[in-house]
């Protein structure tokens, strides 16, 4: 069953009791990630392996996402800046423990490509932070993986 979770805004990135954060560099423009991320949410199950669907909803406002192993969000676009931030919250899920939860995606030009840097900010009981906690190198290499699955896409509908 699905929960409400506390709404948070942006700023919840810097403040949140839990925040990790990933980055790697890619050889994909700033523009074309940020397109991917932004404007393709049906493609993210095409590179993000552990997303098995994703839709905007809310005439784009918002997104639906459903995981591998039956992970469930609803969600709400808080920053769409091109080509430099695109960031959400969880509004509700069936992720237990759970209290709030904000992804934000930054991208700034590194050489010829792009610095992708994922913080994922999150509040929950005790036991939701220490699973998550202990379970931040599985989530460092899906990042890892999702991104270089999408540089790999992105390169090939350029070509």
């Amino acid at each position: 069953m699905a929960r409400r979770l506390r709404p948070v805004g942006p700023g919840f990135v810097e403040t949140a009791a839990l925040r990790l954060v990933f980055a790697r560099e890619v050889a994909a423009p700033p523009e074309a990630v940020f397109s991917a991320l932004a404007e393709d949410v049906s493609g993210w199950s095409e590179w993000f392996s552990a997303v098995t669907l994703a839709r905007p909803t809310a005439d784009g406002t918002g997104r639906e996402v459903r995981l591998r192993g039956g992970g469930r969000f609803e969600e709400t676009v808080l920053v769409a800046r091109a080509p430099e931030v695109y960031a959400y919250r969880v509004d509700s899920t069936n992720a237990p423990g759970l209290r709030a939860l904000v992804e934000e995606w930054r991208l700034t030009p590194a050489g010829r490509g792009t610095r992708v840097q994922w913080t994922f900010a999150a509040d929950g009981t005790a036991l939701f932070r220490a699973t998550l906690t202990a379970g931040r190198s599985g989530l460092g290499r899906a990042f890892r993986d999702a991104v270089t699955a999408l540089d790999r896409r992105l390169a090939s509908t350029s070509a």
